[in-house]
């Protein structure tokens, strides 16, 4: 394959035309129960393999990407924007995040293997379908907590894998001159509102504009919360997901033709997770503070989230993913007690990207 376009831009990957991931912090969710989304709680910082060459293992040159801290058991949401319609593929240690199925270099329907962006804003966890996805959460490799390794049986990757897909040419065209016209029109629409003649108090405007003002175009919505030296030829103290508790969110169903995306993607990448002590060994830098407390947080009044697209439709459960079991369960740790939010803590949610550093790819 060809080596495909991704940029670090300060925390932010930028894979091909203008999609954009970031890794955000978060509260670890209880696994019994469902619960509204977590907030964020800043990003993950974000560093180039190859700025680390002589300190990160021969395995990691070889596969390139980036290098993300977390803490054993902590959780993290991926947050997405795109300047146009793209196919994203999210990847936990080589097993597909939305099907459940293993890491595949092309789009398929069915099931569905990728998230359609920006139509899906984040994904906080793996694909559980009826509205519920099962969070993100950092094992370490060898125990057989990862979703890799209880899906293949094998925790060979780890990491999470990124891939995206923009529009063919056709349909390229076809959105662009569309989003040309929702432009004249949303001009048109405004000078129209602007010579309209003004009119006696009490007396209701005759015209009604023939287009509301268009935002952006496909702009997605905001992300709920803001932003946040091991020797080379040492064994990587690696880390890869496991899935935790279980929130309200859907993945959302393509209602695009297969044929609409493009044969080859146009950025892929593969993101290291690696403890905080290796963090500090290989970049020098100090990792971030260890994670909030939940209980803490939610007894302080602070925000949960929900969010609901009532024009798109969610996928059906991922039949591989569906036995995978919580982390919990293999490392004999939940956070218990927890304290649910409550309901007015929960809040309904409703440019160009700049150049950054480009990010070699690899072997994987």
């Amino acid at each position: 394959m060809a080596a495909a376009a991704v940029r670090l831009d300060g925390n932010t990957l930028l894979l091909g035309e203008g999609v954009r991931v970031r890794f955000i912090r978060t509260l670890r969710l209880p696994e019994t129960g469902t619960h509204p989304l977590p907030p964020g709680l800043g990003e993950f910082p974000v560093r180039r393999v190859e700025d680390h060459a002589d300190t990160v293992p021969p395995e990691w040159r070889a596969r390139g990407g980036v290098l993300v801290p977390m803490y054993l058991c902590e959780a993290m949401w991926l947050s997405f924007d795109s300047a146009e319609p793209a196919a994203l593929q999210v990847g936990a240690g080589k097993v597909c995040a939305v099907s459940g199925r293993p890491w595949s270099g092309t789009l398929r329907r069915d099931p569905q293997n990728y998230v359609v962006l920006p139509r899906q804003p984040w994904l906080d966890g793996i694909n559980s379908g009826r509205g519920t996805v099962r969070q993100f959460v950092a094992v370490p490799l060898g125990l057989g907590a990862t979703v890799e390794g209880q899906v293949t049986g094998e925790e060979t990757w780890g990491g999470v894998q990124l891939q995206a897909f923009g529009l063919g040419g056709p349909a390229r065209a076809a959105w662009r001159a569309e989003q040309q016209e929702r432009a004249r029109r949303a001009a048109a629409a405004a000078a129209a509102a602007a010579a309209a003649p003004s009119w006696d108090a009490g007396t209701p405007p005759a015209y009604g504009a023939p287009g509301a003002p268009m935002p952006a175009p496909m702009a997605a919505p905001a992300a709920p919360g803001g932003p946040a030296r091991a020797r080379a030829g040492r064994p990587a103290a690696a880390m890869g997901l496991g899935a935790g508790g279980t929130m309200r969110q859907e993945v959302y169903r393509d209602d695009r033709p297969l044929s609409d995306w493009a044969d080859e993607p146009s950025g892929r990448v593969f993101v290291h997770l690696v403890t905080p002590p290796e963090w500090r060994r290989i970049t020098g830098e100090e990792p971030p503070a260890s994670p909030v407390d939940r209980a803490a947080y939610t007894r302080a009044g602070l925000p949960w989230y929900d969010y609901d697209d009532a024009s798109a439709t969610d996928l059906a459960p991922a039949g591989p993913l569906s036995d995978v079991k919580p982390v919990g369960e293999w490392l004999g740790d939940d956070h218990a007690p927890f304290v649910p939010p409550a309901p007015h803590q929960i809040h309904p949610l409703g440019g160009a990207p700049a150049p950054g550093k480009p990010v070699g790819d690899g072997d994987w």
